[in-house]
C-alpha cells in the first residue's frame, strides 16, 4: 500500500526530531545545514562535557535529582546509561561542584531540547515549500 505525502511528511518529522536528540546537530546535519550542525553539536557536548567534569559523573542521579535528569536526558540517550553508571557506583557528589554540573548538564540537555524543536521546524517548512512549488 503507497503512503501519502502527508505520512510521509509525518515519518520525516520524526526522523529528523529522533536524529536530533540521539546526536546534537544530527537534525540540522541531515537538513543540510552541516555548518550549523557542527556549532550546535561542539556547544551542547562541550556544555555537556564541563558539567561532568566539574561534577563528575554523579551529576547524573535518576534516583535522587530526578527533575535535573529530565533535564539531561534531552541530551542524548547515551545520559541513561551514565545514569546508571552514576545510581550504581559510588558517585556522591556534594557541595558547589555537584550543583554546578547539574546546572551545566541541565542548560546542556535544554538547549538540545531546544535545536530538536528547531530542526524539526526547519524540516516541516522546507517540506512544505516543496509541496507550494
Amino acid at each position: 500500500m503507497a503512503q501519502s505525502a502527508k505520512e510521509n511528511h509525518v515519518v520525516f518529522l520524526i526522523s529528523t526530531g529522533a536524529l536530533a536528540w540521539l546526536v546534537p546537530g544530527g537534525g540540522h546535519f541531515i537538513l543540510g545545514e552541516k555548518r550549523r550542525a557542527v556549532i550546535i553539536f561542539v556547544a551542547i557536548v562541550l556544555t555537556f562535557l564541563v558539567g561532568v567534569y566539574v561534577g563528575s559523573v554523579g551529576v547524573i542521579d535518576p534516583v535522587h535529582a530526578r527533575p535535573w535528569y529530565f533535564a539531561q536526558m534531552m541530551n542524548s540517550p547515551l545520559v541513561m546509561i551514565l545514569g546508571r553508571v552514576g545510581a550504581t557506583g559510588n558517585y556522591r557528589v556534594y557541595g558547589r561542584a555537584g550543583e554546578i554540573g547539574q546546572i551545566y548538564t541541565s542548560i546542556a540537555g535544554l538547549l538540545n531540547l531546544l535545536c530538536v524543536v528547531n530542526a524539526i521546524y526547519m524540516a516541516h517548512l522546507r517540506s512544505v515549500e516543496k509541496t507550494e512549488a
